[in-house]
């Protein structure tokens, strides 16, 4: 038999949603390759995780469960109230797309970095990605 919805409630309310291992595994990746960041510009559509104002790029860690990355095995469904999950899942989503076109408007740089996706051949292409803007 599953968890209780209580036990549910409080086991998805204790999940960060600030300085996340993926979050500190890239921000030390990029300050040890030079690239200098603001924390949580909370100013900025979407409050992106990371803002390189030199740069002119904002960076978000997306959860592969919260925002729903696609075909990823770390985004199941829940078995249980669908119709909820559906609606929460599908407001996430729109709301991302919002915030980077909002972001991209005011002529922001976005960059979205999966969690599944921390690894060395992804911050590389990253870092490539950000250092384009100059070249």
């Amino acid at each position: 038999m599953g968890e209780s919805p209580q036990t549910t409630h409080k086991r998805l309310g204790s999940v960060k949603s600030k300085n996340t291992k993926p979050e500190l595994i890239l921000r030390k990746f990029l300050h040890k390759n030079g690239f200098r960041y603001r924390l949580g510009k909370k100013k900025l559509p979407g409050k992106p995780d990371l803002a390189l104002p030199k740069h002119n790029a904002v960076i978000f860690v997306h959860g592969c469960y919260w925002h729903r990355h696609e075909g990823c095995k770390n985004a199941p469904m829940p078995k249980k109230n669908k119709s909820f999950w559906n609606d929460k899942f599908s407001r996430n989503i729109k709301r991302d797309k919002k915030a980077k076109e909002a972001l991209e408007r005011l002529g922001w740089r976005v960059f979205v970095i999966w969690e599944c996706e921390l690894n060395d051949e992804s911050l590389e292409n990253l870092k490539r990605k950000i250092s384009n803007h100059f070249t």
